[in-house]
């Protein structure tokens, strides 16, 4: 490269002085042009080889300068894109070799280790924070569900006669064991047991009856945590075969803590309507009955037992009492039939008693609730 020249290159110069000769021959041809002449006397004649002389010029012209200007302009970018691509790939290299992990020493890995635990410790103590912070949130809950759950179990504990024997009504009643009593001849009195039982067919019902027993209600309960028990009163104390009404009690419900086997054993009472069949075992002899009715009294209500005594003043009957509506002691369910076997002819009539001597007498009862027996305990009563 010469400075006086412009800075050129001796390549630069070779294609200089090529598109120089070609625009000279360029130059010539064009003078060969009629319309380059000042008047149409002085145009000579102009030959083909002329003209092709003119058209060659301007190709070689064409080919040795622009050709040489593109080129070289292409070989220009191909130098710069080679360039680029070569800085591209030393800047991944680089990248490459900081990425590669050199061999650690023993404090590189303590620190790492140490880091990590950090890490995990930072963690830890983040969810411990967000969960304690829920449950400070959360906490002013916790004594309202556990005044809720109190207040469940105290429902649930004080009314558990009342689920209890609803469930227990259509099913077949606890105590007694479950005989094939639906298939009893009414008719048939024979080969019967000296022990006093009550069977009822339509409600599955064969318990043992308790005679002698006191008419109070501790020894009422008593006597019925064994089966069911005659409630015997004046004007209604007849026994089975005699002329008046023999009155049996029994429970429909009871607490779950209670500890007898018969507290539900009237509970499906209810479902005995007129028609039905009642059998007693007394005394080696079979009696059978058949429902009049039933009704619904208040428990101090003792003269409707003898009442209905005295409406059938002839005739050998059976009442059964049993509390309802069921799992409470509000008032007293009546179930009354008549003796249709055996033969109730020449039988004896039973005392006919002092209706004033029932004074202040109630009916036997369900075991009180919870909450009546703490009362009971309370007041001194039990």
């Amino acid at each position: 490269m010469n400075p006086e020249d412009g800075g050129l290159t001796n390549q630069d110069r070779q294609r200089q002085t090529a598109a120089e000769i070609a625009r000279k021959k360029v130059l010539e041809a064009y003078k060969l042009k009629p319309e380059n002449y000042a008047t149409p006397e002085k145009k000579p004649e102009v030959k083909e080889e002329d003209w092709r002389k003119y058209h060659s010029a301007w190709q070689d012209y064409y080919q040795r300068y622009y050709g040489q200007y593109y080129g070289k302009a292409a070989h220009d970018y191909v130098e710069k894109a080679k360039l680029k691509y070569e800085r591209e790939q030393a800047e991944k290299r680089r990248s490459l070799d900081d990425i590669i992990e050199q061999p650690k020493t023993t404090d590189s890995l303590n620190t790492e280790r140490a880091d990590a635990q950090n890490s995990i410790r930072a963690k830890i103590r983040d969810k411990a924070a967000k969960r304690a912070s829920k449950f400070r949130r959360s906490r002013h809950f916790i004594p309202i569900i556990m005044g809720l759950a109190i207040i469940l179990i105290g429902v649930l504990f004080q009314y558990n006669q009342v689920i209890v024997a609803n469930a227990v009504a259509y099913i077949t009643p606890g105590g007694g064991n479950v005989n094939e009593i639906t298939a009893i001849d009414p008719n048939v009195s024979s080969n019967i047991g000296p022990e006093s039982k009550l069977l009822i067919p339509k409600l599955n019902v064969d318990v043992p009856i308790t005679f002698g027993s006191a008419n109070d209600q501790k020894s009422m309960n008593q006597a019925m945590n064994n089966g069911v028990a005659q409630f015997a009163i004046s004007g209604a104390s007849a026994v089975p075969g005699e002329k008046g009404n023999f009155v049996i009690s029994g429970h429909s419900a009871g607490n779950i803590y209670q500890n007898s086997n018969y507290k539900f054993i009237f509970s499906g009472l209810t479902r005995l309507g007129a028609g039905d069949l009642i059998y007693v075992n007394y005394k080696s002899t079979r009696y059978a009955y058949s429902v009049l009715g039933a009704k619904t009294v208040e428990p101090t209500d003792v003269q409707s037992v003898i009442n209905i005594a005295k409406q059938y003043p002839d005739k050998p009957l059976i009442t059964l009492i049993t509390c309802t509506p069921l799992g409470t002691s509000r008032y007293r369910l009546l179930v009354y039939a008549e003796q249709i076997s055996p033969s109730y002819d020449g039988a004896a009539t039973a005392e006919p008693g002092d209706d004033s001597a029932n004074t202040d007498l109630e009916m036997p009862a369900n075991q009180p609730s919870p909450l009546e027996q703490f009362w009971l305990w309370l007041t001194g009563q039990s």
